[in-house]
């Protein structure tokens, strides 16, 4: 039985809860602590996604990197057990270094020596606005807490040096964006029986947007959640200025959002986020998809049938492999999945870009989505 010691960051006076700061208040087995980054050009060519989780309590730290890249995503994942470092952002390959907290990051990963011509990295990730709290989000299946969650969210730019099938892409200033979201608290990871909830209170239906994006002179966040008849369990519609500013948060209103699917699929092509300023003055968040990453091919969200987030793989596991997203039968359960779009958008005569995430599934009144098996005409 290992001896319980003190770590390094039990030296600080940032305790919550009489516990070592590498344990976290709650026992339950799906207490997790992540990020996600987002990496895109403007002109549409390429979508980087990667992040980096840790959950304490199944003792696992992972962490993946996706690149669309044309019609290819290639996907490097890494898994291995849980240290006592929590400050070390490093799984196999994959490390993000914290080089000032909440503005600049150097995100790596590195080649692999069997092919030299696979995806790696080396990039540095700073923000242009102060990072912004997202609503509390808390869900649950009949009596059962499925998912609590706290998260900030940021944008800014990119640059460094990009690398994959031999090509080698200079981040060039003002011609990529980035977006990031920290998130901490209980969410499900495989391998608990579902029991009651997931066999008497399935979801008749989901529908989801997370939208970060990023305007030379401000940063405008959506976020929606709705249950099948159009419930909204969550909602926030905000713009954020840069510090220098000295201006204060905007919210921005009900969001509604009217979404052009591709006929035959959920597959958004474009879509209209009104808003009301707080002049009640009407505003459009227009979005135009350039490139799409859907996340359960390869960055381990569900329902990915090859690896999930949090799953123990044994230690020292890595796994690198290439997608090809032009048969979508090959990937029948993407379409179940939360999908990130890079997108250019446009609000009273700005021009910005952004992620247009999203995820509708089952029945959803709203939409005109009746069943799980519902598409656009």
């Amino acid at each position: 039985m290992p001896v319980d010691r003190p770590v390094a960051l039990d030296e600080y006076p940032i305790h919550q809860v009489p516990l070592s700061m590498k344990h976290v208040a709650t026992g339950d087995r799906n207490a997790y602590d992540r990020c996600i980054f987002h990496v895109f050009d403007h002109a549409g060519r390429a979508l980087l996604v990667l992040g980096l989780g840790v959950y304490p309590n199944t003792g696992v730290i992972d962490a993946y990197a996706t690149l669309r890249l044309g019609d290819e995503l290639l996907a490097v994942r890494a898994s291995d057990a849980l240290g006592e470092d929590r400050t070390d952002l490093s799984v196999g390959p994959l490390r993000i270094t914290v080089d000032e907290p909440l503005r600049r990051f150097t995100l790596t990963c590195d080649p692999d020596p069997a092919d030299p011509d696979g995806l790696s990295y080396e990039l540095t990730w700073t923000a242009d606005f102060p990072a912004v709290w997202e609503p509390h989000h808390v869900q649950r299946r009949g009596d059962r807490l499925m998912l609590e969650g706290r998260r900030f969210v940021q944008a800014g730019t990119v640059t460094g040096t990009l690398r994959a099938r031999g090509e080698e892409i200079r981040l060039a200033p003002g011609e990529w964006t980035g977006t990031r979201d920290r998130s901490w608290g209980v969410r499900p990871i495989p391998g608990e029986d579902g029991g009651r909830a997931a066999e008497e209170l399935r979801p008749e239906g989901f529908h989801w947007l997370w939208i970060p994006v990023r305007f030379e002179d401000r940063f405008v966040m959506v976020v929606v959640q709705e249950d099948a008849d159009g419930h909204r369990t969550l909602n926030e519609a905000v713009q954020v200025f840069p510090a220098a500013a000295g201006r204060p948060d905007a919210q921005l209103g009900w969001p509604h959002t009217e979404i052009r699917y591709a006929p035959g699929t959920r597959h958004p092509e474009a879509a209209v986020v009104h808003l009301t300023d707080q002049a009640r003055k009407p505003l459009e968040l227009r979005a135009e998809i350039l490139v799409s990453s859907p996340l359960a091919v390869g960055a381990g969200y569900p329902p990915a049938p090859d690896w999930q987030h949090g799953s123990w793989q044994g230690r020292g596991w890595t796994d690198r492999r290439a997608y090809d997203l032009t048969d979508p039968a090959a990937h029948p359960m993407a379409a179940f999945g939360v999908t990130d779009h890079s997108a250019r958008f446009t609000l009273d005569g700005r021009t910005g870009h952004g992620i247009f995430e999203h995820g509708s599934f089952g029945r959803h009144d709203p939409s005109g989505f009746t069943d799980y098996g519902s598409v656009a005409r």
